[in-house]
């Protein structure tokens, strides 16, 4: 089976903090020899096999109910709790109660990327609560049909736990930064740093929320508003090639 035929389910996560204006988030550069070689992204991966195996630690949501915002009919905790691994393996954030955890954290990530410490174990062991309820699903994007690589990925907001910070985790990811979502919106445009359309739509939507309060208040309600899962596709209008969403004119398959 070719690699465009099959499509990888994955999570995504935005960070957000309190900035000194605007709210302000935190991005990561990939690597150029990743999927999305040096561009600018939000920290996430695809869904492992571990990530079933500790649904009963998660709190703030039930199976149920991530199935139903996710529209799925199974196994929807695995995309929050891979958005968690995820985040704390790329970006050294741990959404979980850490008040009992006996661990170096840095050491347990670091042996995480390495490989040489399985998520699941580490999450039983420690009897680890994550922290599902809040992960606020925002949006879901698939890459387009003719990608070399394709993704089926669910894109949540969180903000920053009490006492922790983020940092790269120096393989996969080149570099990071907190910056507000207009910043970045700019940096793009200004050929400064590389963003790709669905993290350039995500940062539009981030940067129209003044405060931090607001930015949530947001999150919390796109599931009550409806989620349409967005593939983007390649069109020529007047001469030129034009990327277009559901919903835009001249959708492929739209009914005019």
């Amino acid at each position: 089976m070719a690699d465009t035929d099959v499509i990888r389910p994955s999570s995504t996560v935005i960070v957000a903090r309190a900035g000194v204006g605007e709210p302000e988030i935190f991005m990561v550069r990939r690597h150029e020899k990743s999927s999305f070689g040096s561009a600018y992204a939000f920290p996430g991966g695809v869904v492992d096999p571990d990530d079933a195996k500790v649904h009963d630690f998660c709190r703030g949501l039930t199976g149920t109910a991530a199935n139903s915002r996710l529209g799925v009919e199974d196994n929807g905790l695995d995309f929050y709790i891979a958005a968690i691994r995820e985040l704390f393996e790329e970006a050294g954030v741990l959404l979980a109660d850490l008040s009992s955890l006996d661990e170096n954290l840095s050491s347990v990530r670091d042996a995480l990327n390495d490989g040489s410490l399985n998520w699941a174990e580490f999450v039983m062991r420690n009897e680890l609560s994550l922290d599902c309820g809040n992960l606020h699903y925002i949006s879901h994007w698939i890459t387009p049909p003719l990608s070399p690589k394709r993704y089926s990925t669910r894109f949540f907001l969180t903000t920053l736990p009490e006492r922790q910070g983020a940092i790269h985790c120096g393989g996969e990811l080149t570099d990071s930064r907190w910056a507000t979502a207009t910043d970045m919106l700019a940096a793009g445009r200004s050929g400064e740093l590389k963003l790709h359309f669905p993290t350039i739509k995500t940062l539009e939507s981030i940067a129209r929320h003044k405060t931090l309060e607001a930015l949530v208040e947001w999150a919390r309600s796109c599931v009550e508003w409806g989620i349409t899962t967005m593939v983007p596709l390649v069109i020529e209008r007047d001469g030129k090639q034009e990327i277009v969403l559901p919903g835009d004119k001249d959708y492929p398959g739209a009914k005019s």
